[in-house]
């Protein structure tokens, strides 16, 4: 263990590294659950295995080594999450969903902003990101967030994946060449506002626009191209007349909805109430999750699994009538 110290000390730096971990396990997953329980299985290995650390790389490194490992044995299986757009064509505003995909791994949200509060890098917790990741093979997709996202340097990452720089960097251009591709057939990648201030007021816009069901606001502040996916349902739509034909019609019980805000993959998000049916209070609808494309509202992901999301993300089990 050389100077690694005494045992409690030893937890106490290997506890330091859960914040962290849970962003990388949540991107290499796109599961924050699965993220929480990889990074305990990890920290739990870490600490039964430490008399092994021989210091010879930083114990930071040893300590991704395992996690690592961990959500590489988590992906054998093969299955991958993905997101609505990654299974099928956009479909119009008249077609009905088809029955939801319970069996579906789809790529989950994360509450607040980037997960792990250090080595934040931007754009790299959005949905949109995650997903894309889940289309890399676990290897690449490893050596892609910890070289780009974590910045780890190549022999790092070499030493990590037991094997050679050269090997290291092939996989990573492999794989920033694989997500390049999936940007050209996306539109390219979505950005947000660089001015926090200018996403915070169009995130407010969006919530009253939506609570008064006013489509000519909801209009102005959709982008062209902008997206709405529903899962656990396949169905997804792009551009504005078909967004605005699905809430207008057949999503018309939205009507009178109440948003709460709270934070989700760094962008702002919304716990929806919709109006109880006997007419008093609301009920919990959906976790919408927004992003942005320059001053433009770019995607909206509602996440029906309202059970299980609402209490991650803090948001109370209905509302009262104000």
């Amino acid at each position: 263990m050389g100077d690694i110290g005494a045992p409690g000390a030893v937890a106490e730096r290997l506890e330091e590294y859960r914040g962290e971990l849970t962003g990388y396990c949540y991107r290499m997953l796109g599961s924050y659950a699965e993220a929480e329980d990889a990074v305990q299985e990890a920290l739990i290995r870490a600490w039964r295995n430490i008399d092994r650390f021989e210091g010879r790389s930083a114990l930071r490194t040893w300590v991704y080594r395992i996690a690592t490992n961990v959500c590489l044995d988590a992906l054998t299986s093969g299955k991958r999450r993905a997101l609505p757009m990654d299974l099928s064509s956009p479909s119009g505003s008249d077609t009905p969903p088809e029955p939801t995909q319970e069996s579906m791994l789809w790529v989950e949200p994360c509450p607040g902003g980037d997960p792990e509060g250090t080595a934040t890098a931007g754009e790299s917790v959005r949905l949109a990101f995650v997903a894309a990741l889940q289309h890399l093979p676990p290897r690449q997709r490893a050596t892609l967030i910890l070289r780009d996202v974590l910045g780890f340097s190549a022999r790092e990452v070499a030493d990590l994946h037991s094997c050679t720089v050269a090997s290291a960097n092939s996989s990573l251009q492999r794989a920033r060449a694989t997500l390049a591709d999936r940007r050209d057939t996306t539109n390219g990648p979505v950005a947000r506002p660089s001015d926090n201030s200018v996403r915070r007021v169009l995130a407010e816009r969006y919530a009253t626009a939506f609570s008064r069901y006013d489509m000519e606001e909801l209009n102005m502040l959709l982008h062209v191209d902008a997206t709405l996916c529903l899962p656990p349902y396949t169905k997804w739509m792009r551009g504005v007349p078909d967004i605005q034909a699905w809430l207008t019609g057949p999503a018309i019980g939205c009507r009178g909805s109440r948003l709460v805000p709270t934070m989700a993959n760094g962008s702002p998000g919304f716990g929806q109430y919709r109006p109880h049916p006997n007419g008093t209070g609301y009920v919990p609808w959906a976790l919408q999750v927004v992003e942005f494309r320059n001053e433009r509202i770019s995607g909206i992901t509602a996440y029906r699994d309202t059970d299980r999301l609402f209490p991650l993300f803090g948001l109370p089990g209905s509302l009262d009538d104000v």
